[in-house]
């Protein structure tokens, strides 16, 4: 099996291509060694003791090193291993019936239209970008002219993730949907 790998704009994130389905269209982020005991992958790549979070997307798993791991030069071969070593296994990513990462949205059912083309331009326009880089951006709700939005997998941290949550994200939903006044990532 080969396993390509890519930067991600965090440097502390490297994305992991395994070159089959891994998440598919249900990505999972495991910001902690606590949620992650759900996944046998995820509680193997913890393991290794300098990483800080691991996400599973729909062809590839981003793993964020930890701070005090000076580079990704010794790190990377063991992450390679454990991702190898895992879908060689045939072992299934999460068990049937695991929790997911659909939190409750809050939002008035009078912004049910303007809710709708928000969620359309993150899901077809933000999305398969933010995915490229290793993440995810997830939808969590519109209150008086404010997106509110939670990053996962390379952008929860990501030095550039600001820039990209204002300078993108917020200027293409203002652009669409006038009643967008701000984006916060929650």
């Amino acid at each position: 099996m080969r396993i390509d790998t890519e930067a991600t704009p965090n440097p502390a994130t490297l994305k992991f291509l395994p070159g089959v389905t891994v998440a598919g269209k249900q990505s999972v982020d495991f910001p902690d060694r606590q949620t992650a005991a759900i996944s046998t992958l995820a509680t193997h790549l913890f393991d290794l003791g300098s990483i800080d979070r691991v996400y599973f997307g729909a062809d590839f798993v981003s793993v964020t090193k930890s701070s005090a791991s000076p580079d990704w030069s010794e790190l990377k071969l063991d992450v390679l291993g454990v991702i190898m070593d895992h879908f060689a296994s045939g072992a299934p990513l999460l068990p049937a019936h695991s929790p997911t990462d659909e939190a409750a949205t809050f939002d008035d059912p009078a912004d049910a239209e303007i809710v709708g083309q928000i969620r359309d331009l993150i899901d077809e326009r933000v999305r398969p970008a933010v995915a490229r880089d290793g993440g995810d951006i997830i939808y969590r709700g519109f209150q008086n002219g404010v997106v509110f939005l939670h990053m996962q997998g390379s952008c929860a941290g990501c030095p550039s993730s600001r820039a990209t949550l204002k300078g993108g994200i917020e200027k293409l939903l203002r652009h669409y949907v006038p009643e967008v006044v701000e984006v916060r990532a929650l």
